[in-house]
């Protein structure tokens, strides 16, 4: 993440030293264009627990016998992936307009757990990570205010909301049969967000690229909640993505 803000930073600062004003494609003279994008991105659960979250699961189809130690720990690290897409941009006046960016994310999110060994001489623990798989399909619409063009440096705020569906939950392994220590944790098919961010648009002579980085929130709990000693004690996991993207108009 810290190689990537240097170099939005060095596009910013080489756009400035750029003195005769590039065309761009003319593209501040459409009131539509269209572009495509690439993307990185970093994502996290941000996990609120149950009350009694560190109690042993215990598996009612085998008699009620915990099958886990106590919990000491539950933490979701960030996890890379990176998302490929389109921008769709409709001018509404000189500084704002109004954009579709459809794209689709490959990201595995990751969720540890710290359990609690007992021992009469001195508490041991051991680890267990659950990766929850997808491949999203993100749906923003977003509202971009953007500066005065500075000879070949624009900047640019935005704010929205997205929709995302889970391509990828109607083919993942079925669990059913399982024993309940085996089982999957799994995200909602689809959930919407709200997101925002910066960004500089670069003029080139035939194009425009603009870096940007955003902060997306999930709107609520984003995991299904099932009886399995992974989701069970977890309230709500809340789904939060830093994005690093690079479009070209």
């Amino acid at each position: 993440m810290r190689k990537l803000l240097t170099l939005f930073l060095l596009l910013s600062c080489f756009s400035l030293y750029v003195k005769a004003q590039n065309w761009g494609g003319g593209i501040d003279d459409e009131d539509f264009n269209w572009g495509f994008t690439f993307q990185y991105v970093a994502s996290e659960f941000k996990i609120i627990k149950t009350p009694n979250w560190r109690a042993p699961f215990k598996d009612a189809e085998q008699g009620g016998i915990p099958v886990t130690d106590p919990l000491s720990s539950i933490s979701s690290p960030l996890s890379a992936g990176f998302g490929i897409g389109f921008v769709l941009n409709r001018s509404i006046n000189k500084n704002t307009d109004l954009r579709f960016t459809p794209s689709i994310v490959f990201n595995d999110r990751l969720v540890d757990y710290k359990y609690e060994i007992p021992s009469v001489i001195n508490t041991a623990f051991s680890e267990k990570q659950q990766k929850v798989q997808s491949t999203m399909l993100d749906l923003p619409l977003l509202l971009k205010v953007k500066s005065n063009r500075q000879n070949n440096f624009r900047a640019y705020f935005f704010g929205g909301g997205k929709y995302s569906m889970d391509l990828a939950s109607g083919k993942k392994a079925k669990d059913e049969d399982f024993a309940a220590i085996d089982k999957f944790l799994k995200n909602k098919k689809a959930f919407f967000s709200y997101e925002a961010g910066i960004g500089f648009d670069l003029y080139f002579e035939y194009f425009k690229m603009s870096p940007e980085i955003k902060i997306s929130h999930s709107i609520g709990n984003v995991m299904k909640r099932e009886n399995t000693p992974y989701a069970t004690p977890i309230e709500k996991a809340i789904l939060r993505n830093f994005t690093f993207s690079l479009f070209f108009e």
